[in-house]
């Protein structure tokens, strides 16, 4: 079920099924009898404003972010938990607000109960039966992923007679891929389409949506290999149970339902941790722009009396996905400063104006950033966007590298306050790994760490 149908098919289920528990609900508490109600509340409006209050609450927990091969218990429990959350919080406005009337009695807070018993009944059975209907399509051979097994060939033949038990995971293996060239070989009509070094060449040809990992426990620099790879393509990464020593600590894993494989990094960030950060990002960026403008209007005057040039400087960055865009910053560097070609800044770069050393050294360059922020491009706290010269160059040379593109770059992030400049491409390689930290352990809580920190530095005129 391709992504779009998937998200569309929930939505007119919930939308059937919120109102069906809502029609029920209201019945029960106008009409049966049970309270003493005086006048009959209008039925529509209230409705409508419950559907949309229900609409948030899934979108905010996730429940309308596309599944692959969903297990119905995991989706029935996601409902569980959302429709709990949303109850309490109308629980507790409903209750303020009626203090005083019939509906704070022990049976109105009965209903309020049984609401929630009938929003899970009514929205549980209509998200299971959208997931019995895809569970079957895949069974079918409907919707299924093109599905390549990379590794030890003895390994992943044990490993593809595993996944023909469970049709309902949607794998359709194509082929293997080897960890040595050998002659032609084949495993009950698989070919063996190539070695890893292949890998790119196949994942593009062969157009694959999963990637299943056979290796041994103790074979890193080949998984290595593979993680990288895959983390520039749009395919999934699942490997078998005993690889899960390696990857502890550096990926968050996710067992799929009734078959022992694992997922990496399923999700970086929960969907309402995201959508907070988002919120967050928008709020603080319009607060620091509007607060501050008389002293960015001033520092765009500075720059320009300083030396020739304008006052902002845009300079092409890669994104999220690999997407590019112009990166705003004020003006530091005379401006020809990269008439010979693009280089790394050094820390006493003879190329830094003099109000430019200033505004690096109190980090008020990247106030312009703020703008990406507002743009959706960049993020407050993310790995830092590099330029797509240095991506490549940089994907060459350092595994995982890529890895920093899963999520939008920020103004600042854990590189940034835990490593000195970065002059030389060791520098950049320490970086890398704290960008890969940062990612694997994704958080409000990490981002209020580092905001932290970044202040602290500002104070100090630490870091970069």
């Amino acid at each position: 079920m391709a992504k779009r149908i998937q998200i569309a098919v929930c939505l007119v289920v919930d939308f059937l099924t919120i109102n069906a528990a809502g029609s029920l609900y209201y019945y029960l508490r106008m009409q049966a009898g049970w309270l003493t109600v005086v006048g009959t509340p209008d039925y529509l409006a209230p409705m409508f404003v419950l559907y949309m209050y229900w609409l948030l609450i899934f979108a905010f927990t996730g429940l309308y972010r596309p599944l692959y091969a969903a297990s119905r218990l995991d989706e029935l429990t996601k409902v569980l938990k959302a429709t709990a959350v949303g109850c309490l919080v109308l629980f507790f406005l409903i209750y303020v607000d009626d203090a005083s009337s019939a509906t704070s009695s022990p049976k109105a807070r009965f209903l309020m109960v049984a609401y929630w018993l009938l929003l899970v009944a009514f929205a549980g059975t209509g998200r299971a039966l959208v997931r019995s209907v895809q569970r079957n399509l895949l069974v079918r051979g409907i919707g299924v992923h093109r599905t390549l097994i990379v590794g030890n060939i003895s390994r992943g033949r044990v490993l593809n007679d595993m996944v023909k038990k469970f049709p309902a995971l949607g794998f359709n293996v194509i082929g293997f891929v080897g960890l040595a060239r050998r002659k032609s070989s084949e495993y009950r009509g698989l070919p063996l389409l190539g070695v890893i070094e292949d890998l790119p060449r196949i994942l593009e040809r062969e157009k694959i949506r999963e990637v299943l990992v056979a290796l041994e426990s103790t074979d890193h620099n080949r998984l290595l290999d593979i993680l990288s790879t895959c983390n520039g393509n749009d395919v999934s990464l699942k490997i078998m149970p005993d690889m899960y020593d390696v990857i502890s600590g550096q990926a968050r894993t996710n067992q799929i339902y009734g078959f022992p494989l694992i997922a990496i990094s399923p999700q970086l960030m929960k969907p309402w941790e995201e959508a907070i950060k988002r919120g967050l990002d928008i709020v603080v960026a319009l607060l620091i722009l509007i607060i501050g403008l008389p002293i960015w209007l001033l520092i765009g005057v500075v720059i320009r009396l300083d030396s020739p040039g304008g006052a902002l400087y845009r300079q092409e960055r890669v994104g999220k996905d690999g997407a590019r865009f112009n990166m705003l910053k004020f003006r530091s560097m005379r401006n020809d400063a990269e008439q010979h070609g693009p280089s790394w800044a050094k820390k006493k770069d003879p190329r830094i104006t003099r109000i430019g050393g200033l505004l690096r050294q109190l980090h008020l360059d990247e106030i312009p950033q703020l703008l990406n922020v507002l743009k959706g491009e960049m993020t407050l706290i993310g790995p830092r966007p590099e330029r797509p010269v240095f991506v490549e160059q940089l994907t060459k040379e350092i595994p995982l590298y890529t890895r920093r593109l899963k999520v939008r770059p920020g103004v600042t992030g854990w590189a940034q306050v835990k490593h000195r400049y970065d002059e030389t491409i060791d520098d950049v390689r320490m970086k890398v790994q704290y960008d890969l930290y940062y990612i694997e352990n994704m958080s409000l809580k990490m981002d209020l760490k580092i905001i932290l920190f970044t202040v602290f530095h500002v104070m100090l005129g630490k870091g970069r």
